[in-house]
């Protein structure tokens, strides 16, 4: 796959581009300025000529009149930068024209494809360039001979060089301008990426030792902010992650470490003697719970991996919720009756969900429920509608209060609010995290109160 190209370059590129479009712009309007305003420098020229010659032919009243302005038309082109004169009056017999150049050619070419009285073009007689006025005189201008057709015509070659220079001169600096802002811009643009590489920088010095540092986000430019508030939360996000791995970790070895060392220890000291075959079978009675404990715990992290990595994807169904709750009250009646709860249901709720997965997750919490309610006390389900064709599902218990520092950990695997519990045989410590990660799997959410009063953990599904 290519690479695409860097900012610096990119940026660079847009410079050049953008510094182009306006030097060329600007050099066009320039050239074409100047240009126009030699033409109408030459125009207005030849606009006083043909005026004075109008003037002088105004007031002839024969032909014979009109030959003898060959001088006075001599003299009106004096002082007029080498101006030349030519008249041709009908059938396009000339009348005057000055020594040089030789406009007879050039006004039997152009003169019937004259659009109005007077035209303006330029013209090169293979030597010199030349700007040419052409007009028409009528009839009523001059007693004899009309109409005329008036040819006036100044060289140009010194502006025509002029304007070759000049554009030259000028492309040169339009391209050396473009140049110039380019590497300008290349410039201001390595030095604008200063703070990006800075960061860049201080993200490459962070390693898993390393995730507490954060960018400042006070010391970046505006446009860095965002970016620097981003990564530190995701540098929180993966601190936590990483932090509750490691927890994890820790918790999975202590878990194992415990009920192996435990086994270990009873082996060695039953083979340290002969023992009856009663005390052999209690042994081994004893090492069967050991040993469902573990397959229990290695099943629920297998069962929380797969929910990790999005592998447990519920096999939709509707599901009486009702049904399911009465046939775990059915389980857990002798171990309740033991205890001296009651367990009761209130209300009914059909969703739809896994219906395997679901009760695994009413089952979690119910035995929570009865292991952490007082002897005497009733264990209380209930199933409602919600707002937004939600279905809530509560399960309230009677007990110690869980402070409030503990209840955003609740649901973080092998984490018990009293530590001293631990291997007491009462549950591996992920039941209240499978339960949050089928919540999860079905879009859900659950929430966890504790009062004086109850501690109730509360399903939201969307049915």
């Amino acid at each position: 796959m290519r690479r695409p190209l860097s900012l610096a370059l990119r940026l660079t590129l847009f410079y050049g581009i953008a510094a182009a479009i306006v030097f060329t712009g600007f050099g066009w309007i320039i050239g074409r300025s100047i240009e126009m305003h030699f033409k109408s420098e030459d125009v207005s020229e030849l606009k006083v000529i043909v005026q004075a010659v109008h003037r002088a032919m105004s007031s002839v009243r024969s032909e014979d009149e009109l030959a003898r302005l060959a001088r006075r038309f001599d003299d009106i082109l004096v002082g007029h930068h080498g101006a030349s004169l030519y008249i041709a009056g009908q059938n396009q017999h000339a009348i005057f024209a000055s020594a040089e150049p030789d406009l007879s050619t050039f006004v039997a070419t152009v003169a019937n494809n004259i659009n109005g009285v007077e035209a303006v073009q330029q013209w090169n007689d293979g030597h010199n360039t030349y700007r040419v006025l052409i007009q028409r005189l009528g009839e009523d201008t001059v007693v004899a001979g009309g109409p005329f057709t008036l040819a006036v015509a100044v060289p140009i070659d010194y502006h025509l060089h002029f304007l070759d220079s000049f554009r030259h001169t000028l492309w040169l600096m339009i391209v050396c301008g473009i140049v110039i802002t380019s590497l300008m811009g290349w410039i201001a643009v390595r030095q604008g990426h200063a703070p990006l590489r800075h960061i860049v920088n201080q993200i490459r010095q962070i390693s898993a030792n390393e995730l507490k540092t954060r960018l400042s986000s006070e010391t970046v430019p505006a446009e860095l902010a965002d970016l620097a508030v981003s990564f530190n939360e995701m540098l929180e996000r993966v601190e936590e992650a990483f932090q509750r791995l490691s927890n994890f970790s820790a918790d999975i070895a202590h878990e194992l470490r415990t009920p192996v060392t435990s086994l270990m220890t009873q082996t060695q000291v039953v083979l340290s003697q002969a023992r009856s075959i009663e005390e052999y079978r209690e042994i081994l009675y004893s090492n069967i719970e050991e040993y469902e404990r573990m397959a229990q715990m290695i099943g629920d992290m297998l069962f929380l991996a797969k929910a990790d990595n999005g592998l447990c994807k519920p096999n939709t169904t509707d599901v009486d919720l009702r049904r399911e709750v009465q046939d775990l009250f059915d389980y857990y009646e002798v171990w309740a009756e033991e205890r001296h709860i009651k367990l009761s249901l209130e209300g009914s709720a059909i969703v739809s969900g896994d219906r395997l997965m679901l009760r695994r997750a009413l089952s979690n919490l119910l035995s929570n429920a009865i292991r952490h309610t007082p002897s005497g006390q009733t264990v209380w389900v209930k199933l409602e509608a919600g707002h937004n064709d939600e279905i809530d599902i509560s399960v309230e218990n009677p007990g110690t209060v869980i402070a409030a520092e503990h209840i955003p950990r609740l649901f973080d695997r092998f984490y018990r609010v009293d530590p001293s519990r631990q291997r007491s045989g009462e549950g591996t410590g992920l039941g209240l995290a499978i339960v949050k990660s089928i919540v999860d799997a079905h879009g859900g959410r659950i929430e966890v109160k504790s009062t004086d009063d109850y501690t109730i953990f509360r399903i939201t599904l969307h049915n």
